[in-house]
């Protein structure tokens, strides 16, 4: 590892957004995206911290409990409504990938949730298994580290964490899709801080992987068609030539995992496989979600939670019962960033009535999961405005986004907290998201 960790403080707000700004890699970290810069990281209390720093462990599990219930679905030991729900849309190779005895116990070793901070909590409302962001939160981590800010994984976790996913391999290939591009300079930055002799940024042609080589797959399975080495890639990591992760599993890609958390048909296979505390504690930090599937109920039956008994009665909702969110699961590109997000109570009555039209129309492609709205909470954050030369007060919403490293085989690996990202936005803001008027910031104890 080459980054500095020299401490010193500067004392005015200037001195130390400067420091920040001075410090930006030549080639930037998001490609034609720009961001404001904190003056101090955001402050976590200590009850926050240990939160973070356990929950790594409990979805770890979850992730191996919903790999599990997926493989005994296929095998007539769990529901077969799960493997059905759960491949919708995919083409045949990829669920053949996903059901491959290769792959049978992996799971993605970077795991990061979406948390809002809420009045009444953190909320859980996303689990990216390919998240942006790991460079930018090293660099963040080491940059207010040299300041003497205490951030959480400290100036090196991030780093450390990722490099330890690979274990020994001699090269690690870290192919960046054209989809992905706008992190390509985030992860050249990394790969250049760990060991530019062994990790090497690829685009989605390279396909020269030599036995034993690693490949950080970062590019959705939805884009396949762009991405020409992705059958070799797939082929020589079946076979065990090379080590890949995530896996081809499309399933860890899907936001109907959180539907499946909350299915009352499942709950006894979640307490068994989970634990009654992981499985409680999940079920507090994750909204609850349904997955929007339009098959007639029976005339007696209601939808849980809703007492509706037909989807499509979700466009007579008032906006104030609309506290809702709806949005793709996954396999589309419209699945990550703020894309295919619609939000009711922001919505008027004709625009989600066409939002829920959609979600209906494109189930058996593309399904949709509903999920219950809890608002962030305000905090106070300050920027600091270089053309002004002053820092700026800001009342926002924020999102934490710890990122947990999984390492070690698997039925032993575990995963550690490598770092936390902040992302506050604005106050008026309804969905989070990486924005120009978006601070981001390290989390600090």
């Amino acid at each position: 590892m080459t980054g500095s960790t020299t401490n010193h403080r500067p004392a005015s707000a200037a001195a130390r957004a400067s420091f920040v700004r001075e410090r930006l890699p030549g080639g930037g970290l998001f490609a034609g995206h720009e961001w404001r810069v904190a003056v101090e990281p955001f402050r976590l209390g200590a009850s926050q911290v240990r939160e973070l720093e356990s929950l790594g462990r409990v979805l770890l599990q979850f992730y191996r409990a919903a790999n599990l219930l997926y493989r005994k679905s296929v095998a007539g030991q769990e529901p077969a409504w799960v493997a059905r729900w759960l491949d919708l849309g995919k083409p045949e190779r990829l669920i053949a990938l996903q059901r491959s005895a290769t792959f049978k116990h992996e799971v993605p070793r970077v795991i990061r949730p979406d948390l809002l901070l809420t009045d009444r909590g953190l909320s859980v409302t996303e689990l990216d298994s390919i998240p942006g962001g790991i460079g930018l939160t090293a660099w963040l981590n080491q940059t207010y580290s040299a300041l003497g800010d205490p951030v959480l994984g400290g100036a090196e976790g991030m780093l450390t964490g990722f490099a330890s996913i690979f274990g020994e391999a001699p090269t690690v290939h870290i192919v960046v899709s054209e989809e992905s591009a706008t992190y390509r300079p985030e992860m050249a930055w990394l790969a250049g801080q760990m060991a530019p002799s062994r990790f090497k940024i690829r685009d989605a042609a390279f396909d020269q992987f030599a036995e034993g080589d690693a490949v950080y797959r970062f590019f959705e399975l939805f884009d396949l068609a762009n991405v020409p080495c992705a059958g070799r890639l797939f082929e020589l990591a079946e076979r065990g030539r090379i080590g890949m992760t995530p896996p081809p599993k499309p399933l860890f890609e899907e936001k109907m995992l959180l539907a499946l958390l909350w299915n009352r048909n499942l709950r006894e296979y979640w307490r068994q496989e989970l634990g009654d505390g992981f499985f409680r504690r999940l079920q507090d930090l994750v909204p609850y979600t349904w997955l929007v599937d339009p098959a007639p109920l029976p005339p007696h039956a209601a939808i849980p939670e809703l007492n509706l008994t037909d989807w499509s009665q979700l466009k007579e909702l008032s906006q104030r019962q609309r506290e809702l969110i709806l949005k793709v699961s996954g396999f589309s590109p419209h699945a990550w960033g703020a894309r295919g997000v619609f939000l009711g109570s922001d919505l008027s009555h004709a625009e989600w009535g066409a939002a829920v039209d959609q979600a209906l129309a494109r189930f058996h492609q593309t399904p949709f999961v509903l999920q219950r709205y809890h608002k962030p909470a305000l905090v106070q954050a300050e920027w600091f405005d270089f053309q002004r030369g002053q820092p700026v007060a800001m009342a926002g919403r924020v999102r934490l986004c710890p990122y947990y490293f999984v390492t070690g085989k698997p039925a032993e690996a575990r995963a550690t907290l490598g770092g936390v990202l902040a992302t506050i936005c604005p106050a008026d803001k309804k969905i989070i998201h990486g924005m120009t008027e978006a601070i981001f910031a390290p989390c600090a104890a």
